[in-house]
């Protein structure tokens, strides 16, 4: 019997792509549910105070205003507690009794609409007694500094594996330490050369294209939620344990959401906005600003010091990392930020000498959170700088002083770590030879060239699942918690399905997430989409594919084996049978439908996933820099970078993606962070704050990904997204030092501190 070939995939597999430019795509801040009021917080205009007594009265006389949420009516919520936390339990639903930074969610409004919302706002007031305030973490540490939290209640294994370990009596809300080998005696030895520095990497805001926004609608025993939040199962669990309904009983919605970043998952505002809905017995919608989602997250900022020892072979054989994280006034996921931050500051480096330590304050600043590859920029900030201040004072070549120290497949970076699995000195040279494969740019003056890698260990929770289900016509559905936040998660799930039942994109759809519909999925973070919720999906079309063939079998006799689906039907030794035909001679109708279960957890490949990390996320970076010396603004002219991601599901939607992890990188590495002064943000507007816009992106950019086929994930892919990011700040400041012989140790390196470094360079240079 001949079998013709199987169709090339002849349609787009990112339905989102048209949705979006012709604007039917739903996100979620486009969700109306009848009867929706619309709800708006007011928020603390003092860092650190006492709320005496909150006066709401005169907000709920104004017409339109049907309910005010205050710390007052936490008392009443249904639920077991009113504070919660991922590592901590240390979050109130609302301010009760204190506020902690300037932002911190006071009073909430539900209306009959914005504008009333708005005005209902300012007819609130709070009677402050004002407390004193830290800013940064050397503030928070300081033995005198007031305590930003009273008492500190870690929660064991709700979010991530295992407690964090913070400081009773002090703000640090993580502390932690590792060593491994003899690192004072690698030190002591007379045959090294020891290097010891420090680096600073400022708060950054994630800035989605769409603000955090939530509809809540509580009723009796239900509570049902349309988020543009990333993890929909960590707030269907806090918001049950909130208000006292059964998971069950929470269901979450999860339309597009308008980018993430890491800036909307585990939870955020959707606490609130359910409390408010229970409080004005009504479905509520809070879409915050992007002034308001500024005071809503950000990454932690870091002050990062690295002791580093060479022997005379020029090989790193000791390393002394202490990361000091600013979580601000709420953990969230700062514990462990802190700990990635210490871990990832390693580098693709075999070191048999480590002590590593981790220190997360609390400070009464915006709360810290994640946000692509947690804790990764900051470290490999610093690690791939020193990287080139070794190699520099070494009078080695920085290129092949990271080669000749790289770890090797298989070698471990971390001893209790999964050993390395990149080749990361093919990385680093794709990287290389993609910039020196970009067009050159005319343009006078000097240049300067800059490399840097890093590997992260992505804190992937192993548990997920998908359903699909083959139709009798032959179009398939696929059910996943997996959230669509721009990276192309559906389009990635559509070609599994693609290629394991072998029907056309056409006919292949992914529902949007829903809890009460799709299975349980941990979250949508850390790169973990395509191999955790990838692979539960090509587990549940093998499901599929069994049960096709087992009926065939059972049906036109033979076994199994004899049989292969093809395009709307079934294909055996006597010919082909239609998928619908099939399940009229099964059922005795022509109807029905084959369904199946992918499960992912630690059991997985034989329990292969029990050994963290699942796989490493790389990424090698290598840049060309202009210099305008008269106002020390960097010009990036060309960048040439690098990723093993296994196998590449989708071409186009991973360039794209480790693209725009770059031109990200660009933005902590040249001009964004957050501002203080007196315990305000200061730069907290679109106006004020600086993100790359299109003429920052550099003139020419080439991306080389490696398809090593020894992922995790489906047909051998790992996860990717985040490794770009890693590399994007030291490469130019190490192009920056290569061409004009400045090294900048703290971030951003705006015009103005380019500028103070040239000439404090050159007053130097003539008083030698």
């Amino acid at each position: 019997m001949h079998s013709p070939p199987h169709p090339p995939p002849n349609q787009e597999p990112r339905a989102d792509y048209l949705q979006k430019v012709t604007g039917t795509a739903t996100f979620a801040s486009d969700v109306e549910v009848p009867g929706m009021l619309h709800g708006k917080v007011l928020r603390s205009t003092v860092p650190h105070a006492r709320i005496r007594g909150i006066d709401a009265s005169a907000a709920l006389a104004m017409p339109g205003v049907v309910a005010v949420l205050t710390g007052d009516d936490l008392a009443n919520l249904p639920g077991s507690s009113v504070r919660w936390g991922l590592s901590l339990r240390d979050r109130p639903v609302i301010a009760q009794g204190k506020v902690r930074y300037v932002g911190d969610p006071v009073a909430a409004v539900a209306a009959v609409d914005e504008a009333t919302a708005i005005e209902a706002l300012d007819a609130i007031a709070v009677d402050y007694e004002p407390l004193p305030h830290v800013t940064t973490a050397k503030e928070a540490l300081a033995a005198d500094a007031p305590l930003v939290h009273d008492d500190m209640e870690t929660l064991k294994d709700f979010y991530f594996r295992g407690e964090c370990a913070p400081v009773t009596g002090t703000n640090r809300f993580q502390q932690w330490n590792y060593e491994s080998g003899d690192v004072a005696a690698a030190f002591e030895s007379g045959a090294v050369r020891v290097f010891e520095d420090t680096f600073t990497f400022p708060m950054v805001f994630h800035y989605a294209m769409e603000p955090h926004v939530c509809v809540a609608h509580w009723k009796p025993g239900s509570l049902e939620i349309w988020s543009g939040g990333q993890t929909p199962t960590a707030i269907q669990r806090v918001c049950s344990e909130i208000l006292g309904v059964p998971l069950a009983c929470v269901r979450v919605h999860s339309p597009y959401v308008g980018g993430g970043f890491g800036g909307k998952a585990s939870v955020k505002i959707d606490p609130l906005v359910a409390a408010l809905s229970w409080k004005a017995r009504a479905p509520v919608r809070v879409c915050l600003s992007i002034a308001e989602s500024m005071l809503t997250c950000r990454r932690l900022d870091a002050e990062i010091t690295l002791k580093t020892a060479v022997n005379a072979e020029g090989r790193i054989v000791a390393k002394d990392v202490r990361a000091v994280l600013n979580g601000g006034a709420y953990a969230d996921t700062g514990p462990s930020i802190a700990v990635k931050a210490a871990i990832r500051a390693i580098g693709p480096y075999h070191i048999a000498n480590l002590r590593l330590e981790a220190v997360g304050t609390y400070t009464n600043t915006v709360p810290g959170a994640a946000f692509r590859s947690i804790g990764g920029p900051q470290a490999v900030w610093a690690t791939e700088s020193q990287m080139d201040i070794m190699a520099a004072a070494l009078g080695r070549d920085p290129v092949e002083f990271r080669l000749l120290n790289m770890a090797q497949v298989g070698q471990t970076i971390k001893p209790d770590l999964r050993p390395l699995d990149v080749d990361m000195r093919r990385s680093l040279r794709e990287a290389i030879r993609a910039l020196d494969g970009l067009p050159e740019v005319a343009r006078a003056g000097k240049r300067g060239r800059g490399v840097a890698v890093g590997a992260s260990d992505p804190g992937i929770v192993p548990v997920g699942g998908a359903i699909v289900r083959l139709r009798a016509d032959g179009s398939v559905n696929v059910s996943a918690n997996t959230v669509e936040i721009g990276q192309g998660s559906r389009g990635v799930l559509r070609i599994v399905a693609n290629k394991v039942l072998r029907q056309p994109l056409r006919m292949i759809a992914v529902a949007e997430p829903d809890t009460l519909q799709a299975p349980y999925d941990w979250g949508t973070g850390a790169s973990r989409s395509t191999v955790i919720v990838g692979l539960a999906v090509q587990l549940a079309c093998e499901d599929v594919v069994r049960q096709v063939t087992e009926t065939a079998a059972d049906v036109l006799g033979g076994a199994p084996g004899d049989y292969r689906i093809e395009e709307g039907r079934i294909e055996g030794p006597s010919g082909s049978i239609a998928f619908i035909e099939l399940l009229r001679r099964f059922n005795g109708m022509a109807a029905g439908e084959f369904l199946g279960v992918g499960r992912v957890n630690a059991n997985t490949k034989n329990g292969a996933f029990k050994l963290a990390p699942l796989f490493w996320e790389t990424g090698s970076n290598a840049c060309e820099i202009a210099l305008d010396e008269g106002t020390g603004a960097i010009r990036v002219l060309r960048v040439g970078g690098a990723a093993d991601l296994g196998h590449v599901i989708n071409r186009k939607a991973a360039e794209g993606q480790d693209e725009g992890a770059m031109v990200m990188g660009l933005g902590h590495t040249l001009s964004e962070e957050y501002v203080y002064e007196d315990g305000q943000v200061v730069n907290g507007t679109l106006f004020d704050y600086k993100v790359p816009n299109i003429e920052d992106v550099p003139l020419h950019v080439g991306t080389s990904l490696i398809e090593s086929g020894d992922g995790p994930g489906p047909f051998g892919a790992r996860g990717g997204g985040e490794g770009a990011i890693l590399p994007v700040a030291p490469a130019v400041a190490n192009a920056l030092y290569q061409g004009w012989g400045i090294r900048i140790k703290d971030l951003p390196l705006t015009p103005e501190r380019v500028w103070r470094a040239l000439q404090a360079a050159k007053q130097a240079g003539r008083n030698d």
